[in-house]
Order: structure tokens, then C-alpha cells, then sequence
């Protein structure tokens, strides 16, 4: 009878020893379109390290890379649901918030400084309450995107060059118009299908930003990088409004705060990422050519400017005076 006493004491007390696992109180579903090694998924390990550690684990982050939750607007429609919670998304928000459209307008920002004063800036936080007011969507925090480049197979210094040449764009009206009036043909195609026509001479140039360039492999089939830097963007980090609000102030914050580490984290990385794949691309033969970047902008403003409307207009006006 003390035998077995003894034993049931001892496991009684190995029980109340052990750790035991308590469910989190929330859960956070975040879902971006980006692979495992790209940058924007090491900030969401990062953002998850955070919450975890700082809310005592009563939020748990379950991230979804690759699409998993569904493309960038499913998973913006889910959030809106309330069947995910947070994503990576940019100007593709303008469908509901007409200002977004001004993170990704040919030459609205001079430089990556320019870009950070407009995005912590007043032109920010008008952009960032529409998108809440209009999406339901919690900007957290912004990533700056690379500047979008243009590929060919002969340099390309100024606007003079580009007559004639048959370039790939995405179907966005304002690129067409942009690249119409510097002088050059734009087809707007699918991305899947750019390679084949470079390869085939059905087009002769495409841009996009380098991280692209390389995971494409257009350095196959394209010999020069000209550096137009036409488009420099910003991406949001963003969370369903309802899913923040229900959870108290104080971990609000924890949320809050982890999501500016993250903004840190990702800025160091994605600078040094930059520096990497201009050499990668370099050693895969594509020779970098310097552009007159002003003579780009001065003859595209006329046509950036006709397309945008009135709100748009006078936001990109405020950021051209910054």
C-alpha cells in the first residue's frame, strides 16, 4: 500500500512538473505569395518569433507562403471574411482604395529617401486610412519593393532609344500609356509568357525588378540591364481591422510592435539582397547600363499625370514637392 502511495505521489508530481502545452488565445493566419528563402518571408518567421515570445505565447502566427491561402486577392477577400488575417499586398488594393494606386506610379519618387518620406509622411497616412476605411484592412508596416528595370538586347541611355522597340508590360493601362509616350510599343502579356516570346523575338525587352529578372532566368535571353528604376513601390504588411480589434490593447501592441522589428529585419535584408543580385545577374553575363533617369521622367510626366484622377493627381503632386 506505501508502495503503490509512494508511486502515485511521484507521479502526481512528474505531472505538475512537466510542461504542457496551453493553446494560444489567438491564432494569426498570414498568407503571402512569396517562396520560403525570399525576404518577405524571413520578416514573417521574424514578426512570428516576436508575437509568440512577447505576448507570452497567447498569440500564435501561422504563416502561409507560396500562395497556399489562395493569390493576393483571395487572401485579401479571406481577411475580409474573416477566414485569414494578414497578407503582403501593394497597389493591388486600389480596386478598393482608389490613393493605392500611388504606390506604384512610373517616376512619382526620385530616390529610396524620397520614397521613405512620402510613405512615413502625410502621403502615407492618406493612403493608409483610406485603405482602412475602404478595405477594412490594418496597414502594420511597409516594405520597400526594387525598382522596376528594363531588360534588352542592346543598351538603352535615353528615351531616343526606345523607338521601335517591342516591350512586355503588365496589363496595367497607366504602364501602357507610360511606355507609349517614351516611344516604345508595349504589349501587355502574362508573366508565364514573357521568356518564350523574348526567345522566340516575338517582343525585345521586358522590366520588372531584379529579384524577378534572376528567378525568371531573362539573363538567358536578355543581355543588358538599362537602369530606368521607373517604378520604385512599396508593399504593405496588413492586418484584418476586426481581427486586431478583438484582441486587448496590450496585445495590440505586442502585434504592433513586432510588425515595426519586422519593418528593420526586412529593410537590412532586402538591402543587402539588392547588392546580391546585381552581382548574381552580373555573373550570369548581363552588363549594367546607367540611364538618364531625368530625361525618362521628363517625357513620361505629361502622360503619368493625364491618367491620374483628380485625388490621385494631387497626392502625387504632394509627393513631387516633398
Amino acid at each position: 500500500m506505501l508502495k503503490q502511495l509512494f508511486a502515485s505521489t511521484l507521479i502526481g508530481s512528474a505531472l505538475l512538473a512537466a510542461p504542457f502545452a496551453m493553446a494560444a488565445d489567438y491564432t494569426l493566419k498570414f498568407g503571402h505569395l512569396a517562396n520560403e528563402q525570399h525576404v518577405w518571408n524571413q520578416a514573417a518567421k521574424h514578426f512570428k518569433q516576436q508575437v509568440e515570445e512577447n505576448s507570452d505565447g497567447q498569440i500564435e502566427v501561422q504563416i502561409f507562403p507560396n500562395e497556399q491561402l489562395g493569390n493576393e486577392m483571395d487572401t485579401i477577400n479571406s481577411i475580409q471574411l474573416g477566414t485569414a488575417d494578414m497578407t503582403i499586398t501593394g497597389e493591388s488594393l486600389q480596386n478598393w482604395a482608389p490613393l493605392a494606386a500611388m504606390m506604384a506610379v512610373p517616376y512619382a519618387f526620385r530616390d529610396s529617401e524620397h520614397l521613405r518620406k512620402a510613405v512615413q509622411g502625410d502621403v502615407g497616412k492618406q493612403i493608409e486610412t483610406q485603405i482602412e476605411e475602404k478595405t477594412g484592412l490594418v496597414p502594420l508596416t511597409w516594405f520597400e519593393r526594387g525598382p522596376r528595370e528594363l531588360t534588352s538586347n542592346r543598351p538603352i541611355k535615353s528615351p531616343d532609344e526606345l523607338s521601335g522597340l517591342r516591350l512586355r508590360v503588365p496589363n496595367v493601362p497607366l504602364f501602357v500609356d507610360t511606355w507609349q509616350a517614351l516611344g516604345a510599343k508595349p504589349t501587355p502579356m502574362a508573366f508565364s509568357e514573357v521568356f518564350t516570346s523574348l526567345q522566340q523575338g516575338t517582343i525585345d525587352a521586358q522590366e520588372n525588378p531584379l529579384s524577378l529578372i534572376e528567378s525568371a532566368s531573362f539573363n538567358e535571353v536578355q543581355d543588358y540591364v538599362n537602369m530606368t528604376d521607373h517604378v520604385r513601390s512599396w508593399i504593405y504588411v496588413v492586418i484584418g481591422k476586426n481581427k486586431l480589434e478583438s484582441m486587448p490593447d496590450e496585445l495590440q501592441q505586442v502585434v504592433m510592435d513586432a510588425a515595426e522589428s519586422m519593418h528593420e529585419f526586412e529593410a537590412e535584408k532586402f538591402t543587402e539582397d539588392q547588392k546580391r543580385l546585381e552581382q548574381a545577374l552580373k555573373d550570369a553575363g548581363m552588363e549594367f547600363v546607367e540611364v538618364d533617369q531625368q530625361a525618362f521622367a521628363e517625357k513620361a510626366g505629361p502622360a503619368v499625370e493625364a491618367s491620374l484622377n483628380e485625388e490621385q493627381l494631387a497626392l502625387y503632386e504632394a509627393i513631387q514637392n516633398l
